[in-house]
């Protein structure tokens, strides 16, 4: 659609500004006392900066720096900048996880779109439930929009070799549960993990996040994998900043650029780089924001016959500060270009297609050639059956090929609590064919869905060897985390799913070429066991959890609110605010 002449468009921001009437006064002189002066006839866009820093959220707590950037682009480009703060969800220390919340900051940052005058904005944001909480924001107020992220933190090295976060915690966990890692040596570790700002060095949900929102057409190309305190990243952030004020005067919005195939970009682009299994949730709830609703089995369909070519951590070898150096996102969609829809618009106003004539080709180490994958297939599997009706996700990539066909009895954890303190028990009746299984974790049951789907191998287990389990739960795991964990299983336990009827011993069957997932227990039992199943518990009893509870979609469904995905066309509409006196 061709952008409208500039002479017949008015400002958003004018409807607050414009003029000599009370309100426009009040409104004018409210931003003087910041130091703006602001004419009755002022043209300039006013461009917000929504950023999620805090001191609680090390992963973000970097943005403060790029938003200085940031104004220096809105200013030259003949923008007027106005930085705000939104919630910050950090997944290290908020519990019971981030979340839980990234509903609720996707309606902050809408709401401050709504009610503020901004002709547009700038989405900095970095840890793994902002990135997707500002897009959904953006998606739904459909202002002209761009993102920038923070960029991942430096390695730590211990005794040696440069550690992935996340990832390399997880392995040393199991070694020190194995008694192959002394406290001494675990002391050591700890020192060495958490030497810099930034997001997680790996695949992780924050890195696969950021080349998404990338792939879908909200960044510039080739921003995506910059490393936090990179100059590079700060020249990134006045170029965005300039940017924003442009998309203002094109009238280029969300609703241009996240499209059809743009959703189908991103679900390639996950599986190419191996990236995180959150992604898909978090990929579902900002399509339905646009009223766009991909079936679960369009990431199976997309994915299968795309090859793994990044070769990151935890999938592969490497970290994602050699991935930008081997040329980021458009040197690996060069490679897999007729799996792309190059037609697809971004926010420079170009094709994605023009971004990959534009790319450096591979040397074939860490973006791998096409011909020679880290994995021939696409990193995640859809399966279904009398388990998961509705669909659950097992990351390939990350999981042992030995497991992919396999039958065991089940072994369930009520609880996270109760899996922590039996796990570790020397008598767990468990054996490396057991199927672990943890309940009671979707977004309704916990709430919020946590990151507990890599349940934690039996330490009598790991000490004899074994380095993988099949282990199935209705929540969700870290993108750092591996091994074959089938998560997001739906509907969930605690809505009367198929998993709340598993009972100790139950033969479970995992068939990944199938595509499936069987519990080979008779309908008739099912039936007498549904029957006696009780509605499940919650203490949360009133604030935002109810709220969630109450409103929160399955995990096919992105895990968003009823309230916030629109029933139809009309209902995508932004309700723009009466502006009148304070």
């Amino acid at each position: 659609m061709a952008a409208p002449d500039r002479e017949d468009r008015r400002l958003r921001s004018s409807t607050w500004f414009a003029g000599w009437g009370e309100s426009a006064v009040e409104h004018r002189a409210s931003v003087r006392a910041l130091g703006i002066e602001l004419k009755p006839d002022d043209d300039r866009p006013v461009i917000g900066i929504a950023q999620s820093a805090s001191d609680l959220n090390p992963c973000n707590a970097d943005l403060g720096s790029l938003a200085v950037a940031v104004k220096r682009g809105i200013w030259a480009a003949g923008g007027i900048p106005f930085e705000f703060p939104t919630i910050s969800l950090g997944e290290d220390l908020m519990k019971p996880t981030a979340m839980l919340y990234r509903n609720l900051m996707a309606m902050d940052v809408e709401e401050c779109l709504r009610s503020y005058p901004l002709d547009g904005v700038v989405l900095l944001a970095n840890c793994d439930k902002t990135v997707p909480a500002q897009l959904m924001a953006a998606a739904s107020a459909d202002l002209p929009a761009i993102m920038l992220t923070g960029g991942q933190r430096r390695a730590g090295v211990f005794r040696g070799a440069r550690l992935g976060a996340g990832s390399d915690l997880w392995r040393y966990s199991e070694e020190r549960r194995a008694g192959r890692m002394t406290d001494a040596e675990w002391a050591e570790l700890e020192a060495c993990l958490g030497c810099s700002l930034g997001a997680c060095n790996t695949m992780g949900t924050a890195s696969t996040m950021a080349l998404v929102a990338e792939a879908l057409g909200m960044m510039l190309p080739g921003v995506a994998a910059l490393p936090t305190g990179d100059a590079r990243l700060v020249a990134a952030a006045e170029t965005t900043g300039r940017r924003a004020v442009e998309l203002v005067r094109e009238d280029l919005r969300p609703s241009a650029i996240l499209s059809a195939e743009a959703i189908d970009n991103a679900i390639v682009t996950l599986a190419a780089i191996g990236g995180s299994t959150n992604a898909v949730i978090h990929l579902c709830a900002i399509a339905g924001r646009r009223g766009l609703r991909p079936p679960l089995d369009r990431f199976d369909e997309l994915g299968r016959p795309v090859p793994v070519i990044a070769d990151i951590r935890p999938s592969g070898a490497f970290l994602m500060d050699a991935f930008h150096e081997a040329g980021g996102l458009p040197t690996l969609h060069a490679e897999i270009r007729d799996l792309l829809r190059p037609e697809a618009r971004t926010v420079t106003g170009r094709t994605l297609g023009e971004a990959i004539d534009a790319a450096a080709r591979t040397d074939g180490r860490v973006i791998r050639r096409r011909d020679d994958p880290l994995q021939a297939t696409g990193a995640i599997a859809v399966l279904r059956g009398n388990l998961a009706p509705d669909g659950a996700i097992l990351k390939l990539s990350a999981a042992s090929p030995s497991l992919y066909r396999h039958r065991g009895p089940a072994f369930i954890f009520e609880t996270y609590e109760e899996m922590l303190r039996l796990v570790d028990d020397p008598a767990l009746p468990v054996t490396a064919d057991s199927v672990l299984i943890l309940r009671g974790v979707g977004p309704v049951g916990v709430p919020g869905m946590p990151e507990w789907g890599m349940i934690p191998l039996p330490s009598r287990l790991l000490a004899e060897g074994v380095t993988d389990m099949v282990r199935i739960s209705d929540g969700r795991m870290s993108g750092t985390s591996y091994g074959t964990c089938i998560l997001h299983v739906a509907p969930e336990s605690a809505v009367g799913g198929p998993l709340a009827l598993v009972q100790q011993g139950d033969p479970i069957e995992l068939d990944v070429v199938a595509r499936t997932l069987t519990l080979d227990v008779d309908q008739a039992e099912l039936a007498r066991r549904r029957a006696a199943l009780a509605p499940a518990q919650t203490q949360h009893l009133r604030g935002w959890p109810r709220l969630y509870r109450e409103h929160v979609l399955q995990a096919p469904e992105g895990c968003d609110l009823d309230l916030l995905v629109p029933s139809g066309p009309a209902a995508l509409a932004f309700v723009e605010p009466t502006v009148g006196r304070s």
